[in-house]
C-alpha cells in the first residue's frame, strides 16, 4: 500500500480542479427561484444562458480532468507493475499485489451558498518510486562438520620370521668399519686389474671389517696364493702394523712333486713383493712345516686369516694342527677368520670336490679352543648348486669346465662361501 500513495495523491490532485468546477456549476442551475413569486421569463437571455455555458465548460474541463487523471493512473499503475516485476526478479520473495484505486464520482454538495472557488493548489512533484530492496534471507548456519579422526598409518605387514642361527650374527661388524685407511687399500691403483674384477665376488672391504682388521695389528695371513689378498692387507698395515705372509716351507714336504709346487709359489709370492717395495717392502714372510705349523712367536698376533684353504688341509689329514696352530699365535682374545667354500652338508674327508661343510669347519676351531663369535653371508651365492662335474673348480675363476658351457658357468659366479669369526678367549 506506502508504494502505491504517491499515485494515489496525485491522482486526486488532478481531479481536485474538475470536481470543485462541477460543483459550482451545480449550485448555479439549482438556484432556486426570487422569493417574490414571479414566474422565470420563458426565453432565454443573454445573461441566462452564461451559467449554462459556463456548466458545460466546466463539466467539459472535468470530462478532460477525468481523463488525464485516468491515463495518470494508468501509467502510476504501469510504474507500480514496472516496479514490482524488477523487484521480484532481484528476490524470489512475491512482491506485494498492486491495488487498483478506483475513483468514486464525488457526491453533488448539500444545496446552500457556496464559498466562492478556490484555485487549486498546485501538485505536488509526484515522489519518485524506488524499488525496494528485497529482505535479505537469514543465512542458515552451516551444520557443524564433524572432526574426522586423522587416518591411521598402515602398519607394516610383518615380515616372516627368519630361522635363528645357531650363533647370533654380530649386530656391528667389529673392526675400522668402512675406514679410510682400508678403503684406501682396497681402491690401490697398484692392485692387479684381474684381482680387482673379482671384488664383487670376494667383497674385500666388507669381509676385512667383519674380522676387525685396523691399521695398526699384527695380522697373519695362511697361504696367501698369489697375493690376491696381499695386495690390500700389506699397503693397509705398512706404517702402522705388520702383515705376515704364512707360505708353506718346501723343505718339509716328503714328495718331489709337493716340494716343487710348495717352491714354485713362495718364489712367486716373493717377486711379486720385491717388484713393488712401495707396497710390500715391509712384509715378513713365514715358512711353517705342515704337520707341526708354528706361524710366529706365542700370543703374538691380533688376527689369523685363512680364505679357502680348509678343504686341503682336510684332504691332507692336516686340519687339526693347523687350527691349533692358529689358536697358539693368537694373542688372548684375538681373532681367527675363516673363508671357505660351503657344502649342502657335512663331507667325507677324503672328497674331492672342494667344498666343505660349515658344521665340520665350526667344530675344528671349537676342536682348537675357539669359539665361534659371527658368521655373515657376505661371500653367499645362492645361484651355486655345489654338483659340478669337477667340483668347485669348474666355477671361475678356475673355470675348468667345457668352452661350450662358459656363459652358463659365468652366470652362476664364484663358488657359496661360509665367512665365520671365531675368538680365542682371553
Amino acid at each position: 500500500m506506502e508504494r502505491n500513495r504517491p499515485a494515489r495523491l496525485l491522482l486526486l490532485a488532478a481531479l481536485l480542479p474538475g470536481l470543485t468546477a462541477i460543483a459550482h456549476a451545480q449550485d448555479n442551475k439549482s438556484e432556486p427561484a426570487p422569493a417574490t413569486g414571479e414566474a422565470a421569463p420563458t426565453s432565454a437571455t443573454a445573461a441566462d444562458a452564461a451559467p449554462s455555458d459556463a456548466a458545460e465548460a466546466a463539466a467539459a474541463a472535468a470530462q478532460a480532468a477525468a481523463n488525464e487523471a485516468a491515463a495518470a493512473a494508468e501509467a502510476a499503475r504501469a510504474s507500480a507493475t514496472a516496479a514490482a516485476a524488477a523487484t521480484e526478479q532481484k528476490s524470489p520473495e512475491a512482491a506485494p499485489p498492486v491495488h487498483t484505486v478506483e475513483i468514486s464520482e464525488a457526491a453533488p454538495p448539500a444545496p446552500g451558498p457556496q464559498p466562492p472557488p478556490r484555485a487549486a493548489a498546485p501538485a505536488p512533484a509526484p515522489t519518485p518510486i524506488e524499488a525496494t530492496a528485497p529482505a535479505p534471507r537469514p543465512v542458515e548456519a552451516a551444520a557443524p562438520v564433524a572432526a574426522t579422526k586423522p587416518a591411521e598409518a598402515t602398519k607394516p605387514a610383518a615380515k616372516p620370521a627368519e630361522p635363528k642361527p645357531t650363533t647370533k650374527p654380530a649386530a656391528k661388524p667389529a673392526g675400522d668399519v668402512g675406514s679410510p685407511s682400508l678403503r684406501a687399500a682396497v681402491a690401490g691403483s697398484w692392485r692387479d686389474p684381474k684381482n680387482v674384477a673379482r671384488d664383487g665376488y670376494r667383497h674385500p672391504l666388507e669381509t676385512l671389517t667383519f674380522f676387525g682388521a685396523k691399521p695398526d695389528q699384527t695380522i697373519v695371513e695362511i697361504t696367501p696364493g698369489g697375493g690376491w689378498y696381499s695386495e690390500i692387507l700389506a699397503p693397509f698395515l705398512r706404517e702402522r702394523g705388520k702383515y705376515v705372509a704364512a707360505v708353506v716351507d718346501p723343505d718339509t714336504q716328503s714328495s718331489d712333486g709337493a716340494r716343487k709346487y710348495q717352491a714354485k709359489a713362495k718364489a712367486s709370492l716373493e717377486q711379486k713383493f720385491a717388484a713393488s717395495p712401495a707396497q710390500y717392502d715391509k712384509v715378513a714372510i713365514a715358512a711353517y712345516d705342515t704337520f707341526k705349523p708354528a706361524f710366529g712367536p706365542a700370543d703374538s698376533a691380533d688376527l689369523v686369516l685363512t680364505f679357502r684353504n680348509v678343504h686341503n688341509w682336510r684332504s691332507a689329514g692336516q686340519a687339526e694342527v693347523m687350527f691349533k696352530g692358529f689358536y697358539d699365535v693368537l694373542k688372548p682374545g684375538g681373532t681367527l677368520g675363516v673363508v671357505e667354500h660351503r657344502a649342502k652338508a657335512d663331507v667325507p674327508a677324503d672328497d674331492k670336490t672342494g667344498y666343505v661343510g660349515q658344521a665340520q669347519v665350526i667344530a675344528l676351531a671349537e676342536a682348537a679352543g675357539f669359539k665361534l663369535e659371527a658368521k655373515s653371508e657376505i661371500n653367499a651365492n645362492p645361484r651355486d648348486t655345489k654338483d659340478y662335474p669337477k667340483g668347485v673348480w669348474t666355477l671361475p675363476p678356475v673355470n675348468q669346465h667345457e668352452a661350450a658351457d662358459d656363459a652358463k658357468y659365468q652366470a652362476i659366479g664364484e663358488s657359496d662361501r661360509m665367512t665365520l669369526r671365531f675368538r680365542k678367549p682371553r
